[in-house]
Parts: structure tokens; C-alpha cells; sequence
């Protein structure tokens, strides 16, 4: 199989899963994000979002294509592109890091290193721009697909609590590490990926 990660443009966003290229659940705050998807306008409130990051701050996602088939990505960005994580009670994310905000793994192909792929990928890019890590906030009381992370498949790829919460931890990834994952972590990056399915529903915060 032929594998090539590619960053997000707006040329393949459409390669996203549907209902991924419609969310806008990280890219607006809660009421913004309300109204947007009572309007409608949701694809295009998407595509605006990428076009503003990729032109005032650059790369803010990956694709994995398999034989010419999208078949993975994920979207990342600093806080400051991100107006949901400021709904949070662990935030503000730390200064120095980028914020995870979702992904996914397409499930035909889990079990094949791409989520490795897609993570590394991301991380080797932001060390070259200076940026020492990533965070995420995570769900301790999830109970299916949705935009927030569950925290305990964060913490099993690596991730570390860095602000405590019952519900909404907010954690990092130091990205050196992330580079040298070793094999037996594969298992628990697909799962945190394959979590986060575009079929799944939003879970308000």
C-alpha cells in the first residue's frame, strides 16, 4: 500500500469525512457554533476558519492518504484559532504548547500505523516551528464518539495531566517523545483515533 501524508488545504478539504468537513464545534464558541449549525452554514464556516489559520499561522492539519484514498486526519492549532477551548474549566492551554482538537482514523484501515503517522507527523512538524508540545483536553466520563478526547486513551499514548479536573482534564504530550514511540503503543494511538469517528455525536461542554 502506498501511504502519503499531506498537509490540509483548502484544496482537500473536502477529503475530510462529511461529517467532519461540517463540524465546527472546536472552530467557534458554543453560541457562535449554535447558530451557526441552526443556519446551515457550517461548511462554510469551516472552510473560512482554515483559510484565516493556514494564512495568519500556517499548517493546522494533516491528511493520510492510502492508494490515493483519504483514509485519516487530524486538525491541530494554538489556542488562540481554537474559541471552544476557552469553554473549558482547565483552560487556557499552556503557552508554549498547540492544542490536539480532533481526528480521525478512517476504521477499514485502523490497525495500519497510520495514527503513528498522523501524530508524528504533526509533531516533527511543530518542533521545525519551535512549538515543545501538544495538549488535549480530555472527556473522563466518555461514553462514545465525540470532538472531546477520551482522557483515559490520551494517557495511554503518552499523554500527562497537566490541570486536574472531575470531568475535563486537560493534558500534554512533550512532542520529542512523541517521536519515539515505541511499537506497543500503536494499539492505543488507532483506539484514540478511531474514537474520535465522524459519526458520532457532539458533546456539549
Amino acid at each position: 500500500m502506498a501511504r502519503r501524508l499531506v498537509n490540509i488545504t483548502l484544496d482537500n478539504l473536502d477529503d475530510l469525512p462529511r461529517r467532519c468537513r461540517q463540524c465546527v464545534f472546536w472552530e467557534l464558541d458554543p453560541v457562535a457554533g449554535s447558530r451557526v449549525l441552526e443556519s446551515g452554514n457550517a461548511d462554510l464556516e469551516k472552510e473560512a476558519w482554515v483559510s484565516a489559520t493556514l494564512l495568519e499561522w500556517g499548517s493546522c492539519g494533516k491528511i493520510v492518504y492510502v492508494d490515493g484514498a483519504p483514509a485519516g486526519f487530524v486538525l491541530f492549532a494554538p489556542p488562540a484559532y481554537v474559541p471552544r477551548s476557552a469553554a473549558f474549566p482547565t483552560s487556557p492551554v499552556s503557552a508554549d504548547a498547540v492544542l490536539l482538537m480532533t481526528g480521525h482514523v478512517v476504521p477499514q484501515y485502523a490497525g495500519g500505523g497510520l495514527g503513528r503517522m498522523l501524530v508524528q507527523g504533526i509533531a516533527k512538524e511543530l518542533l521545525r516551528r519551535g512549538v515543545r508540545a501538544v495538549e488535549a483536553f480530555g472527556d473522563l466520563q466518555w461514553a462514545g464518539p465525540a470532538c472531546v478526547l477520551p482522557a483515559d486513551h490520551l494517557l495511554a499514548v503518552g499523554f500527562k495531566t497537566v490541570r486536574p479536573h472531575s470531568r475535563w482534564p486537560r493534558l500534554r504530550l512533550e512532542l520529542k517523545s512523541a517521536l519515539s514511540w515505541r511499537e506497543d503503543v500503536e494499539v492505543a494511538l488507532e483506539r484514540l483515533l478511531g474514537s474520535m469517528s465522524p459519526e458520532g455525536a457532539l458533546r456539549p461542554v
